[in-house]
């Protein structure tokens, strides 16, 4: 099977339409088409089907699509470390991911420190929810990525080794003006009237169950695309929202936080993959691990939300080793 057609396979999937894939790909629509045709009769299973919209990936492939991209993935590095060497920088690019709290300010400076105390260094950071940097941990995208517990927890997951940061408290994020603005730290019960923004599952999770265990709740009313349009949503006074602690440093001027009596909280952890992990990633982590010293308890104190697995994939978990730092 030639990668090439795979490529396309992968690009289809993720536009979600063979004229896009066509387009972007430099092909007639017809020839995508017909690559995709030949690897479903090499494979002998129907890879996509089509919808009004366009076309998605079948359940063989959606499966193919992981492993796909996974080699594609490996084939891309090995490309470019070839011409690094005959370009005479030998040393790979560091990937990075963080949750988008996270990039906003910590993961930044650790890395700015790293690159102080350490030879020149090419990196690059990329932002996105817990799952989704998991996935592209393992699918060899990123050499370290910064996560959280909060919902739907971290799966465990043999290929990569998880390392406890710190925990984080949740914060509310008010606009200046707003009549809470300086004053607390304050019950959830006094918020509980408020219309309320969430740009995540995870998020707006862990506020629900706050509001739970205090015996109200709270309307989720609106929904932002991103962490930046929540924050737009706040400072312009539609709503108020539950942050990251971490965000605190970050804010910008026209938005405010007010602490929460006994807050919702989340474990943060560094995921990296235990096969051929990139040389500078432990000292980031060391870097990290400082940032984040004085949030940190005893490593017993704390255990990371589990998200939902099988048995099957439980049953790994004793293999997975937890490095406290």
């Amino acid at each position: 099977m030639e990668l090439t057609v795979w490529r396309t396979f992968v690009t289809v999937c993720r536009l979600g339409s063979l004229s896009a894939a066509a387009t972007e790909l430099g092909y007639t629509q017809s020839a995508v088409s017909r690559q995709i045709a030949g690897l479903e009769r090499q494979l002998g299973v129907p890879l996509v089907q089509r919808h009004v919209r366009g076309v998605r990936p079948t359940p063989a492939g959606e499966v193919f699509r992981h492993h796909a991209q996974a080699t594609l993935n490996d084939a891309d590095r090995a490309v470019r470390a070839a011409r690094d060497v005959r370009d005479g920088a030998i040393s790979r690019p560091l990937a990075i991911g963080a949750t988008p709290s996270l990039a906003a300010g910590i993961v930044p400076a650790a890395i700015r420190r790293l690159l102080e105390e350490a030879a020149p260094l090419r990196w690059s950071l990329v932002p996105g929810l817990s799952p989704e940097l998991h996935d592209r941990v393992i699918a060899g995208d990123l050499d370290v990525a910064v996560v959280t517990d909060a919902p739907p927890g971290l799966p465990h997951d043999p290929r990569v080794e998880r390392r406890f940061l710190g925990m984080d408290d949740m914060a509310v994020v008010l606009p200046i003006d707003h009549p809470r603005a300086g004053h607390g730290p304050v019950h959830i019960q006094t918020l509980a009237d408020q219309t309320w923004v969430e740009d995540n599952d995870g998020s707006a999770a862990l506020l629900r169950q706050h509001a739970a265990r205090a015996g109200v709740t709270v309307r989720v009313d609106l929904t932002a695309a991103d962490l930046p349009g929540k924050m737009a949503l706040v400072a312009t006074g539609h709503a108020i929202a539950l942050i990251p602690g971490v965000l605190t440093c970050a804010l910008r001027t026209d938005l405010t936080t007010v602490a929460l009596i006994d807050p919702p909280t989340r474990g943060i952890y560094t995921i990296t993959p235990r096969r051929d992990p990139h040389p500078s990633a432990a000292s980031l982590l060391d870097q990290l691990a400082t940032a984040f010293g004085p949030r940190r308890p005893t490593h017993a104190a704390h255990q990371p939300a589990e998200a939902n697995v099988d048995p099957a994939a439980s049953a790994l978990h004793d293999s997975v080793t937890e490095t406290p730092g």
